[in-house]
């Protein structure tokens, strides 16, 4: 049996654009011969597929999963090269398993199903990222994925007492905070979550275009700019979706009420498909 050598698994690698694993299978198998190695990992469509994953892969689909009890959920985002194939139920599939599996195997691989899918798609496919949430106390876990399942949203939704979580108007609550996460696309719960360097960039942004005016004019100026910014990207001070009258805020606040409950929006990440790839 020939020595298979991290040096020679490297070549291979070099070679194929193959996984580790992979590699050292087919080595293996080969007995140490390079070229017949290469072969067995063409003939598996393990070449074919690293090959592929050299190509960008700028489409896809969010997916989630949420447990029964809505204390624990997910969202992953899996790419592929083409709308086409990110329509494709087979593909569909493999996304809503990678987030279902992942809440209970956070350590689970999907090389495997990823290349089987690449041979079959031809298009390269990758498991780009994922968030998970797990409830701390009362609450709840819930998801959105907007129609297209282009984007997707996870939110915790907090409160005081262990009967809330059941209760339809709270359930209906933390449904609207993940429309509005994903209508209106907020950098933040609230404004003490802005980065420092953002608001002095809107200040400095703001006090440059009334620089002529008196300093207590442009003070004022600056000031309702500023509220102004973080109206647009503060979820607590957005206009809530279904009534842009009052602020999301008011709208907690008022089921809060109703339920004689405190309420709170612990955390929220919101996803859009190929957000996170250079061009």
């Amino acid at each position: 049996m020939a020595q298979i050598t991290p040096e020679l698994v490297a070549k291979l690698r070099a070679m194929t654009n193959s996984g580790m694993m992979d590699c050292k299978k087919a080595l293996t198998e080969a007995n140490g011969d390079l070229d017949k190695a290469v072969e067995i990992l063409r003939k598996k469509g393990r070449a074919t597929a690293n090959i592929k994953a050299l190509k960008e892969a700028r489409d896809g689909v969010i997916a989630k999963y949420i447990s029964p009890d809505s204390k624990t959920g997910i969202i992953v985002e899996i790419n592929c090269q083409t709308d086409f194939v990110a329509r494709n139920e087979e593909f569909r599939a493999f996304a809503n398993e990678v987030a279902k599996t992942l809440v209970s195997n956070p350590n689970a691989d999907f090389e495997d199903k990823r290349t089987a899918l690449v041979a079959k798609t031809g298009e390269n496919i990758r498991v780009a990222r994922h968030r998970r949430f797990d409830v701390a106390g009362n609450g709840l876990v819930a998801s959105y994925i907007h129609t297209g399942d282009k984007i997707g949203v996870l939110v915790e939704v907090g409160c005081g007492k262990d009967t809330t979580p059941s209760n339809d108007s709270f359930k209906e609550l933390v449904k609207d905070i993940t429309l509005q996460i994903a209508a209106a696309n907020p950098v933040a719960i609230s404004r003490d979550q802005i980065d420092p360097k953002l608001v002095e960039k809107e200040k400095e942004i703001a006090a440059e275009q009334f620089k002529n005016k008196p300093p207590q004019a442009v003070a004022k100026i600056v000031e309702g700019k500023l509220n102004a910014y973080f109206q647009t990207v503060c979820l607590l001070e957005q206009g809530f979706v279904k009534d842009p009258a009052k602020s999301v805020r008011d709208h907690i606040a008022q089921i809060a009420k109703q339920l004689g409950d405190e309420i709170t929006v612990r955390r929220f990440v919101r996803f859009q498909v190929g957000e996170t790839i250079s061009t």
